[in-house]
């Protein structure tokens, strides 16, 4: 499946421009309308007596659930006539018979690129998520349309056989994908401004999330101005956190120091609510949001996707000063990388957890001395689908193993309020693929219709990522960042194998 790969290229960006866009937490209602310069009409000093947020607006508060189902074909209709008519894909030529034969063969493991399955089908599925989620639907009654969306494609929208990994990392990547970009659109939007700030507002926002800002042109929320349910965001409730960071990246080939490639790279990392609030208990009222971009095409473009969201969380007692919670969460990991040019030809890693739920715990310090904060978080997660870097399968377009498991995550925030601020993660991976290719005859058997998970393997994956922030002034910071990449697979009928490379990056971070 192609999705729309302009949509791919414009996320991480378009969320910065957004994020540029935003009044500060301290902003007031009133002091929002001032600096917009809209005075209010004089027979409408009862509106400010209403609430000032669009969540309390009666008229838009009411679920659509049939619009959203509509919606969410359409999708389908528009992707697969584009994919048919314009690209002429073969695959896009399906019939009832291969409707018929898809719904008769049943599912297998496809052999899609990594970047395919384990991002662009995740982010597909954010388009059906917030088919329902924009039109009013809750996050749990949005979850059925990324599902239904995506074995509608799997089925109907393509002559090849339906995938099952398509369809996890579709419905539960595009949960989270979708809910972050639903969030993320209403930091945007501010239906008091007018001209060229309000155009740009809503064109930003409907790049975040176009389902988003489909039902806003349909619904003339995108050009309807008002004094009362203008704002889509309470900073007091959820704060938010945002900065990002620009300079030069470092990969070695192979681990070596002095052989592997540079190039320039933009990061965009944002934390949304407060994690030790959990009155705000809705699925990811709290989350954080991690994207990387390589500005060469030496690497992928979108080389790094990281997010956390808390599903559910409550808080723990202690009797002394100490903050923990707990809860459950839902992770999506991506790390990305080709062969270092002139390198050994060898891709450096390939990770990613698509479809993760765990149980997390999370405690804060109190301050002490230079020390403005310091956090610790613990997560533990079942891996439902994931991916790791194989050595020796290599069918169409797939070179990594997919597979279920666990991981570990240990995150670690020590912010000296004068200096700067300490980050640092400790990612660990176990990925057992169960289904391999050995037990096939690849000379006699379709490559479509394989259906095999890679090489029988057990991978462990450690991922160690330090970040320093040096204060410059206020608001700018030197970032010095690195991340160590450790692979070790164990396979049934080859060798093992063991990998190692890192990553070291030096830039400058602008907070928000």
């Amino acid at each position: 499946m192609k999705p729309f790969l302009l949509f791919l290229l414009l996320l991480p960006v378009s969320t910065l421009s957004a994020q540029l866009t935003l009044e500060t937490p301290s902003t007031t209602a009133t002091d929002s309308i001032a600096t917009d310069s809209i005075a209010p009409p004089k027979d409408s000093i009862n509106h400010y007596s209403l609430s000032p947020y669009a969540y309390d607006d009666p008229n838009i508060s009411n679920p659509r659930p049939w619009r959203a189902a509509i919606e969410a074909t359409a999708i389908n209709v528009g992707v697969h006539v584009f994919d048919r008519f314009v690209l002429n894909e073969d695959f896009a030529k399906s019939t009832f018979k291969t409707t018929w034969n898809n719904i008769r063969h049943g599912f297998v493991w496809d052999n899609d690129k990594f970047s395919t399955n384990l991002f662009a089908h995740p982010y597909h599925g954010n388009l059906y998520f917030n088919a329902a989620r924009s039109n009013g639907l809750s996050f749990m009654a949005s979850v059925p349309y990324a599902f239904g969306g995506s074995l509608m494609w799997e089925v109907a929208g393509e002559v090849e056989p339906p995938a099952l990994n398509d369809l996890i990392a579709t419905t539960i990547g595009g949960m989270a994908i979708g809910e972050v970009t639903h969030r993320l659109s209403a930091l945007v939007y501010d239906d008091r401004t007018k001209g060229s700030r309000r155009f740009l507002r809503e064109l930003v926002g409907t790049i975040i999330n176009p389902i988003g800002g489909l039902n806003r042109l349909i619904d003339g929320r995108a050009w309807r101005v008002r004094t009362d349910y203008y704002k889509y965001h309470d900073y007091d409730r959820f704060p938010i956190l945002f900065f990002v960071s620009v300079g030069n990246r470092y990969l070695a080939d192979r681990g070596a120091l002095f052989r592997g490639e540079t190039h320039p790279y933009l990061a965009l990392n944002l934390t949304y609510g407060d994690a030790f609030n959990v009155e705000e208990n809705r699925p990811y009222d709290f989350f954080t949001a991690n994207a990387a971009l390589s500005l060469t095409g030496k690497q992928p473009l979108i080389h790094g996707v990281h997010l956390i969201g808390r599903l559910w969380g409550t808080k723990i007692e202690t009797g002394t000063d100490l903050q923990l919670t707990a809860g459950l969460f839902q992770h999506y990991n991506y790390y990305d990388s080709e062969p270092v040019i002139d390198g050994s030809d060898l891709v450096p890693y390939r990770i990613s957890e698509a479809a993760s739920f765990g149980p997390g715990r999370l405690y804060r310090l109190p301050t002490a001395g230079g020390v403005k904060r310091f956090e610790q978080q613990l997560y533990v997660n079942a891996i439902l689908l994931g991916g790791s870097l194989s050595d020796y399968y290599k069918v169409i377009d797939r070179d990594y193993n997919l597979g279920s498991g666990f991981s570990v995550k240990m995150r670690t925030l020590v912010d000296f309020q004068k200096y700067g601020r300490l980050e640092m993660t400790a990612d660990f991976l176990r990925i057992f693929t169960i289904k391999g290719v050995e037990d096939k005859d690849i000379s006699a058997t379709d490559p479509l219709h394989l259906n095999v998970q890679g090489n029988r393997s057990e991978a462990r994956l450690l991922v160690l990522r330090p970040n320093i922030f040096i204060h410059l002034t206020r608001n700018l910071d030197l970032h010095i960042s690195a991340a160590g990449y450790f692979r070790r697979t164990n396979y049934k009928s080859q060798p093992d194998v063991s990998s190692h490379t890192f990553v070291v990056s030096l830039g400058v971070a602008y907070n928000l």
